[in-house]
């Protein structure tokens, strides 16, 4: 196996749903996005899904979906039965070339419902039990306290000009540039904390490490973009 095919693939995977929680309500929609770490776009995938047996909108829900028409057309239009469209999506993630890491934000929502439709539709889930959530990294990169930790108060330079629809495609590939864009500038960072920390072997210790949230940012190889919406 080549060295290529061991590489992380993280996908970035946004949900639509009519309610909080899945089984008393549905998924409407769901898209992922599948990026390598230097955010070459890869593949994706989406499908409107049918909505489950018995499962009823939930009332705020509900409410907010008459303030999205378009984005409600776009979600229920070829809708797709879940037991054909998520085997259909497993298989894809494990043909993706490379190690499939979930990603989303947040993603104690997404994957809950992703989690939970894979495994009663498709019976496995090819990201185990783990999902990486771009609001925690961003939480662990500013310094911001964590319920402060909102794409408005985000840098702007993670951001691309990519629109924020609601359409769950569109937010996958929104979401995923902006977690390849703070990965590129995580991984500089560390870079200069390996630096930092040889400095600090030979010649003593430095005031601050390149990690340290309160230090300011590091400059990022990415390009300075637009500031994103959403969750």
């Amino acid at each position: 196996m080549t060295q290529h095919s061991m590489d992380e693939i993280y996908v970035s995977t946004d949900i639509e749903a009519d309610g909080p929680i899945p089984g008393p309500h549905s998924m409407l929609s769901f898209a992922s996005a599948a990026y390598t770490g230097d955010k070459q776009l890869i593949a994706t995938f989406s499908a409107n899904l049918d909505t489950l047996p018995g499962a009823s909108p939930h009332p705020v829900q509900h409410a907010w979906w008459k303030t999205q028409p378009d984005a409600w057309a776009a979600c229920r239009t070829d809708t797709r039965a879940p037991e054909e469209a998520l085997p259909a999506y497993v298989d894809w993630v494990e043909a993706l070339p490379g190690k499939p890491v979930f990603v989303a934000y947040p993603a104690g929502f997404d994957f809950t419902f992703m989690f939970w439709y894979m495994m009663r539709f498709a019976g496995r889930c090819p990201f185990s039990w783990s999902a990486l959530d771009i609001k925690t990294l961003a939480f662990a990169m500013t310094g911001l306290p964590y319920r402060k930790t909102i794409k408005p108060k985000l840098p702007k330079h993670w951001f691309d000009a990519h629109p924020h629809t609601h359409v769950a495609l569109d937010d996958a590939i929104e979401q995923g540039a902006l977690f390849c864009n703070m990965l590129s500038e995580l991984r500089v960072r560390q870079a200069a904390h390996v630096q930092w920390l040889a400095r600090a072997t030979n010649d003593g210790p430095a005031e601050t490490t390149p990690l340290d949230p309160t230090a300011g940012p590091a400059k990022s190889e990415t390009e300075p973009g637009q500031q994103g919406g959403g969750r």
